[in-house]
């Protein structure tokens, strides 16, 4: 409830949009590289009606292509939010990320990717996040954690839940939804990759 900063980060926000994203969504065409790892994957309505997004760390190496690599991440998170939509955009919707490490090794490591990835958030999508679960962090990313963790503010921080034994695992389950979470996660659906799910066009053109 801060006016002052709702309304400096509404301009920073315009005019970051308009840069970023001047036809007012990022086809796939604009970021077929990343795309073309498969290793983003969108399951569907949590049981709080969020969109569940996963991210397979294990496909995913650091860009050669930055400028891609961030149209990308606004893509992911334009096309995670709009399928929660119902009818329009209201603006309150909010998403739940899961960044799975598994089989992870150091050529996947992309601190300043993931970096990338959280300020956008905070930036630009503020109070989207509602929950981001990491699961089978192996030991030498726990260093690589820390540092990312002093890019992100509180808020952020305490959205984050990091998974590390049977009972959180159970719990995470049960919080997102044994119908939409993948087999290989506890649930019973299939890996659904974010490239295959189609969402209907917003009436302001942010994604398709």
């Amino acid at each position: 409830m801060e006016s002052d900063k709702a309304a400096k980060m509404f301009v920073q926000w315009q005019k970051w949009r308009e840069t970023m994203v001047p036809n007012g969504f990022i086809s796939d065409s604009e970021v077929p590289d990343e795309l073309e790892t498969r290793k983003i994957f969108l399951q569907g309505l949590s049981q709080d009606k969020y969109p569940v997004m996963i991210v397979q760390a294990s496909r995913h190496f650091p860009s050669k292509d930055q400028d891609q690599f961030k149209k990308f991440i606004v893509h992911l998170l334009d096309k995670t939010i709009a399928s929660a939509f119902k009818g329009r955009e209201v603006g309150n919707e909010k998403l739940i990320g899961v960044l799975d490490l598994q089989n992870i090794s150091y050529k996947n490591v992309d601190a300043r990717g993931l970096i990338t990835g959280f300020q956008f958030l905070q930036a630009y999508y503020p109070e989207r996040l509602a929950k981001c679960y990491i699961l089978h962090m192996p030991w030498f990313f726990v260093s690589v954690w820390r540092l990312v963790s002093t890019f992100l503010d509180k808020a952020t921080q305490d959205k984050i839940v990091i998974i590390s034994n049977e009972d959180e695992k159970k719990e995470f389950v049960n919080d997102v939804g044994e119908d939409i979470l993948p087999e290989e996660y506890g649930g019973k659906a299939k890996l659904v990759p974010i490239q295959d799910v189609e969402v209907r066009a917003l009436e302001n053109g942010r994604t398709n």
